[in-house]
């Protein structure tokens, strides 16, 4: 589903991805871990084209990013790829429902269509009856759960979502950790995660940990222990 291979970044003398190869199979749901610095979000940002790497490949679903235009990266970002920021990033002046219905817009689905899907995906996580109410009336459970839906509005192969839990309470983090794996089994995307939750990464598949620029290791659910990266750079996964 997701093949990444020699990922380089720099930014000015910085380098922050110093050579990552890793493979995310279709339907996994993989969390990336390490300290702040570790290069986690530029990874993700790449993973998600929002940026470019100075060398290597990512491909997803069988299209490399690297050779598409940037119109055609744009549109394969709208249609194949869903984000969850920690913030939730609603336009404050659009109703739940019109916040998800605006991707769908943008891949050029009419109205009825886009409205059809987003009762649908409110219907799925519980918000039927908060579909007519803008961000400043709904809680921040109820926020993310709209983000959330915003991303899988066009059914998207992979949801990257970056720290999608660091701003909620203790019970809303527990809901959205568990939305993400019921949104797996019915719909079936993969999901790569960032986060500092020690308790949602103990959930998801595959933990990647990163330091320093490269991957340092992973641990499976239930496995207790990483195991450690190929090689002595620790950059194969």
């Amino acid at each position: 589903m997701i093949d990444i291979k020699g990922i380089k970044k720099s930014f000015g003398p910085l380098q922050v991805l110093k050579g990552i190869d890793l493979h995310i199979g279709k339907g996994e749901i993989v969390s990336i871990v390490g300290p702040s610095g570790a290069g986690k979000t530029t990874l993700l940002q790449i993973i998600g084209t929002l940026d470019r790497p100075d060398s290597g490949t990512v491909v997803i679903d069988g299209t490399d990013t690297g050779t598409l235009s940037s119109r055609k990266l744009a549109d394969f970002r709208n249609r194949r790829i869903g984000f969850v920021f920690q913030f939730h990033q609603l336009l404050p002046e659009f109703t739940a429902a019109e916040n998800i219905m605006i991707p769908a817009f943008i891949a050029g689905k009419s109205r009825r269509e886009a409205a059809r899907r987003a009762a649908e995906l409110l219907d799925f996580m519980g918000l039927s009856g908060r579909s007519g109410h803008k961000p400043a009336e709904l809680s921040g459970g109820e926020k993310q759960r709209v983000a959330v839906a915003r991303a899988l509005v066009n059914n998207p192969a992979v949801i990257l979502a970056d720290e999608p839990s660091g701003s909620l309470d203790s019970r809303n983090k527990a809901e959205l950790h568990r939305l993400f794996f019921d949104l797996r089994d019915k719909f079936g995307q993969t999901f790569v995660i960032v986060t500092h939750d020690e308790h949602l990464a103990s959930m998801t598949d595959r933990t990647i940990q990163m330091n320093d620029g490269l991957l340092a290791g992973e641990s499976r659910a239930g496995s207790g222990t990483a195991a450690e990266a190929a090689g002595n750079d620790g950059n194969t996964i």
